[in-house]
């Protein structure tokens, strides 16, 4: 089947950005939103983003023209029901994304592809009360969509392959890089990305190194363009909380995911990061939260302990071994899972969170004996937390 045009359920930030890509990658795009003013809202987000970026030399000013006449709106679902991709963007609530995917089953032709772009629920969950979930499918974007490449194409228990080709397919046509992902806890990015946050707060709470210290250990360390706290700061610490808490209870208590006490802390107190102008750090206007780093040439990360130390202090090689571990670890659970292949684990990671290479690349650079010799001992000391996957166990052998 060919894509020519394709709907976009919602007119939020994301749903706006959906429909910007879409339109730029030459489909007739059809909003629609319940919330006239919503609706417009969305509407202005998207013609201001597409100025911005022909003033900025991504698109031409032709082209922004182009795709904004390619664009519809409508607060009736029925627009949607000649669109042969429809992508939902509503809020993440199990309920509300049933109750939309059966009206837009039964709107829509039998041929329509049917998208979620949750990043948190099943998909599978989310197609079960549908009677074609053979065109159900995931299609994560990540925020800001008009410039995030990452998109992450999820098979439910009952997607069908051909829905899955036609999302793939649209995507590239989007502009966008996409990987494949088996429904799962977290998908891929977001899967890989826990360690990053809880092995650092598990290092907080027990001392290896103060916050700022391990941020700065992982910009220099690492080459991340932020460190953990200040991400969690920018993410905002609540939204993050929560989606630790989801992990948690998805998996049925699965120790690598276990929450801290520091978490539901700083959440307690209302220090939930930028929005709210305290965090890890404070915020001031027009003040920066720390000093700029200095310019060290060479590829990161660095896991030679000589040159951590120059590079990044004493505790330097501790912080960037655990981290290094735990994350090849999760990705060698999920690779061992079938979540992903190993190029696409890898290339979520660079593009989901602009790492400069994947999590298993990040295994091979530690070196997998090392990583499992790491893991081990701390299992040993703090529990299962830290037993190493199946898949590591057999890089090391």
């Amino acid at each position: 089947m060919t894509v020519e045009r394709v709907g976009v359920v919602g007119a939020g930030t994301m749903g706006a950005g959906i429909a910007q890509i879409a339109a730029l990658g030459g489909y007739r795009t059809s909003i629609y939103e319940l919330d006239s003013k919503a609706l417009e809202r969305g509407l202005e987000q998207l013609r201001t983003g597409l100025r911005r970026g022909a003033e900025r030399g991504r698109w031409s000013e032709q082209e922004a023209i182009d795709a904004l006449e390619r664009v519809e709106t409508d607060t009736i679902i029925e627009a949607l029901k000649d669109c042969d991709l429809v992508i939902e963007a509503a809020p993440e609530d199990l309920d509300l994304k049933r109750n939309l995917f059966e009206r837009l089953s039964s709107t829509c032709g039998p041929e329509t592809v049917l998208a979620t772009n949750t990043s948190s629920l099943s998909v599978t969950a989310i197609a079960a009360t549908i009677p074609e979930p053979a065109r159900i499918v995931g299609m994560h974007f990540f925020n800001p969509p008009a410039l995030m490449q990452l998109v992450e194409v999820v098979a439910g228990d009952e997607s069908g392959e051909p829905a899955l080709e036609i999302t793939t397919e649209v995507a590239r046509g989007m502009g966008r890089t996409p990987i494949r992902a088996r429904d799962s806890v977290g998908f891929v990015a977001n899967r890989c990305v826990r360690p990053f946050f809880l092995e650092s707060l598990r290092m907080l709470g027990e001392g290896v190194a103060p916050h700022d210290e391990i941020d700065r250990i992982v910009r220099l360390g690492a080459g991340l363009r932020m460190g953990p706290f200040e991400l969690m700061d920018l993410i905002g610490i609540d939204v993050n909380f929560a989606v630790a808490k989801s992990f948690w209870e998805q998996s049925f208590g699965e120790p690598r995911w276990r929450p801290t006490p520091i978490h539901e802390r700083m959440v307690a107190s209302g220090r939930l990061g930028r929005k709210t102008g305290r965090g890890f750090y404070t915020y001031e206007k027009d003040t920066p939260h720390r000093p700029r780093d200095p310019d060290f040439p060479g590829e990161r990360p660095i896991f030679d302990e000589d040159q951590l130390l120059e590079v990044a202090g004493e505790n330097a090689p501790m912080v960037l071994t655990r981290l290094g571990a735990t994350i090849a670890n999760e990705a060698c659970f999920a690779l061992g899972e079938r979540v992903a292949s190993a190029d696409d684990i890898n290339t979520a990671m660079r593009l989901g969170y602009n790492w400069p290479i994947g999590p298993l690349e990040w295994g091979e650079r530690l070196g997998w004996n090392r990583a499992l010799g790491v893991l081990e001992e701390l299992r040993d000391l703090q529990g299962e937390a830290y037993r190493p996957a199946p898949a590591l166990r057999g890089f090391a052998s």
